[in-house]
């Protein structure tokens, strides 16, 4: 997986690639905010890594005119600034998560690994595949305009599976995110889910969504899988 750092204090980027690099990821450093803008919409990174006071542009900035262009790769804040209001404000702007200087690498790492099993997520209230429709805001799920009927776990699994649609989601990845824990050894608690919600998305309608990546986990989308 490949990581954009964006920050311009040399023993802070080199500390935290040395060490994203030793746990076998790939990282660019950049050390200001224009250059970091640029290879962030020019490339696609899994993660970017962004401190705020930046030269040439600051990571706020940076920040904002991502999500104006619907780069939706995860962004981890990494900064000096601790107040409040600067946290609020960035998270508003469209930041996945917020650490503040001076940090231990252990809690980079698994902030890091954290949104990289979550992915790009879709910032949008209203997420579709095909003719399925989920409403964030009103939490309802249609499907050619008739209205499906989902438990609270149902809704989750499906929110995560449409935020990241196309993407193959393996066991431990839907665990993770929708149950938040692990639940070593009954990851088959996935696969009756996924049934549940077969049962209601795609058996009453004639095109199937929901797809069995064999050995690996679930994706959602139009296309074909085994």
């Amino acid at each position: 997986m490949r990581i954009l750092l964006v920050e311009d204090e040399a023993k802070v980027s080199g500390f935290v690639a040395r060490g994203l690099m030793a746990e076998r990821f790939a990282v660019d450093v950049i050390a200001d905010g224009q250059a970091g803008l640029e290879l962030a919409t020019t490339y696609s990174y899994d993660l970017v890594i962004l401190d705020l006071m930046l030269p040439k542009l600051d990571g706020t900035q940076v920040l904002r005119r991502l999500r104006s262009q619907n780069v939706n790769v995860p962004i981890l804040i990494l900064t000096a600034r601790d107040a409040v209001a600067d946290k609020v404000g960035n998270f508003e702007a469209g930041a996945d998560d917020y650490l503040t200087k001076p940090f231990a690498f252990a809690e980079l790492l698994a902030r890091v690994k954290a949104l990289l099993r979550r992915g790009p997520v879709s910032r949008s209230s209203v997420v579709r595949v095909g003719d399925l429709e989920l409403d964030r805001l009103s939490q309802q799920v249609r499907r050619g305009g008739k209205r499906i009927d989902l438990t609270s776990k149902e809704y989750s699994l499906l929110e995560y599976l449409m935020s990241n649609a196309g993407r193959v989601l393996s066991r431990t990845m839907i665990i993770e995110h929708v149950w938040d824990q692990s639940f070593d050894g009954i990851t088959n608690i996935v696969d009756v889910y996924v049934r549940h919600l077969r049962s209601k998305v795609d058996d009453p309608f004639e095109q199937k969504l929901i797809h069995t990546v064999r050995g690996v986990g679930y994706s959602i989308g139009q296309g074909a899988h085994s």
